[in-house]
């Protein structure tokens, strides 16, 4: 059943609200971060206000203007949306923590336009998430891109410029392309609406259908970082170390994946990608970038470029559930924007926090840290056994579920691709963790505790049990996923 209700407008607008309250506030720091902190919190209960709804079978919508009595720009809450509205607006809450502590701690400057910025993504972020038709999902899609910019140049050095410029680069140029798709989808079906099964006629042209799913998957493949449009996402590494949490486990990568489900699910629908036959091509792309991406990971020394290539290779994960056009494939494609956000936020929290602490920013300087910094290595273990799929974290459930999607669609060479990715993950993530605690420090450092601040420690901490958390009682994201699968089928 349909329901109108301004939650999911409310969920969007609060963070702009916060967003306005942390401008008024820039000269009183605590005020400011306040504000930031309170829009999170705030964000998060509206979010969860939502849940009972949506498992009870029902949709919220709200419609914010319209255009033509066909085109409007409006929220829609489902089980799809719901599950990545939760995942964003409960880690923005610990990202907020992690913030304070690491703006202050190297005591950045432009601080205000920072939290301003990351108020802005925010609800960006649940406009993709709750965006009833695909204006208003590329509306929000873009507006991820132009508030989290000044994120990435946040350095102002010339080399974050010039990173900066090849974020725009692919991420505005490669848009386009979605626009275009866009276009064509309404003129092929008369609608700009999401529905589950699709928003096609069965007459359709398939080789304009076919088209327009390729121009979908390029324009919105730059964001989810897909080999061969990836190359801006290492550079906006240069970011401060929140940013590139933010922009790895809430925001524009998640983003990216994200409308790539929705648009596969929602405008085309599974039956029609079926008949199209579209699922093939897609996991040879992705297949790819899984296992390319993970080889380049083992090869980058820096730490914040080992775990973008990382992700570059997870967000493939949940591409390629959808790809396989199975209802295991769905699942664990689903449950994995939970199950990697989690765990990679835990991983980018914990090299931030090495680099407070001691200034260390490669694998090469790592040995020993263990015994420096324990709580950080250990939550960075976690994390680190989530992304391999190690049981009990949630990233075996997720794997699991691929594992058994692919068996359904009869794909085994991707059980191959799956296992080989697994253990290159061990492979660039183990060995950290062994020199962390079994190698001895290097001549001159003493084994004494240094952590970083508690406001970075504690949040990193949380999220690391969270990857438990997700093995344990997922049940509200399973729920949610099988919700999905049952408006799909």
């Amino acid at each position: 059943m349909e329901i109108e209700s301004i939650k999911p407008f409310l969920a969007v607008a609060v963070s702009l609200v916060g967003a306005a309250l942390i401008v008024v506030t820039s000269r009183s720091p605590n005020v400011r971060e306040g504000c930031s902190l309170g829009a999170a919190i705030l964000k998060f209960l509206i979010v969860l206000t939502m849940i009972p709804a949506v498992l009870a079978g029902n949709t919220l919508h709200y419609t914010l203007f319209s255009l033509t009595p066909d085109v409007s720009v409006a929220f829609r809450v489902d089980a799809m949306g719901l599950l990545f509205g939760i995942t964003a607006s409960f880690l923005w809450i610990p990202t907020t923590f992690y913030s304070i502590g690491y703006m202050r701690s190297l005591k950045e400057h432009a601080q205000t336009r920072y939290y301003l910025c990351f108020a802005t993504t925010l609800s960006a972020t649940m406009g993709v998430a709750f965006s009833a038709n695909l204006l208003t999902l590329y509306l929000f899609y873009e507006l991820v891109t132009f508030s989290t910019y000044p994120l990435v140049i946040h350095k102002e050095t010339e080399e974050a410029f010039a990173k900066g410029n090849k974020y725009l680069f692919y991420l505005l140029g490669l848009a386009k392309l979605f626009l275009l798709a866009g276009f064509l989808s309404y003129a092929i079906s008369g609608t700009l609406d999401f529905k589950p099964n699709g928003i096609f006629p069965s007459n359709a042209d398939h080789a304009l259908l076919t088209f327009t799913f390729f121009l979908f998957v390029i324009g919105i493949g730059a964001k989810a970082a897909i080999i061969p449009f990836h190359p801006w996402l290492p550079a906006a590494m240069i970011a401060p170390t929140p940013v590139s949490a933010l922009l790895h486990a809430v925001a524009v990568v998640k983003v990216g994946v994200f409308c790539i489900l929705r648009v596969s699910l929602d405008t085309f629908g599974l039956e029609t990608l079926k008949n199209l036959n579209l699922g093939l091509p897609v996991i040879f792309l992705v297949s790819f970038t899984i296992v390319a991406a993970s080889v380049m990971a083992l090869t980058r020394d820096n730490l914040k470029a080992r775990l973008a290539y990382s992700t570059i290779s997870q967000l493939s994960y949940i591409i390629l559930g959808m790809a396989l056009l199975t209802p295991g494939g769905v699942m664990g494609g689903l449950l994995h924007i939970a199950n990697h956000a989690f765990a990679k936020i835990t991983l980018f929290f914990c090299v931030g926090a090495i680099a407070v602490a001691s200034k260390k920013t490669k694998v090469s300087e790592l040995n020993g840290i263990g015994k420096q910094m324990p709580f950080t290595m250990a939550a960075f273990t976690l994390g680190a056994l989530s992304l391999i799929a190690f049981p009990p974290f949630g990233g075996f459930i997720s794997k699991w579920f691929l594992i058994s999607g692919s068996i359904e669609a009869g794909q085994y060479p991707v059980i191959a691709v799956l296992v080989t990715s697994s253990i290159l993950n061990a492979t660039y993530f183990l060995p950290i963790v062994y020199a962390a605690f079994f190698r001895d420090l290097p001549p001159g450092e003493k084994a004494e505790r240094r952590e970083a601040p508690v406001l970075m420690v504690a949040p990193l901490l949380l999220t690391a049990v969270g990857t438990l958390v997700l093995f344990f009682a997922p049940s509200v994201f399973l729920d949610l996923a099988r919700m999905v699968m049952g408006e799909v089928r």
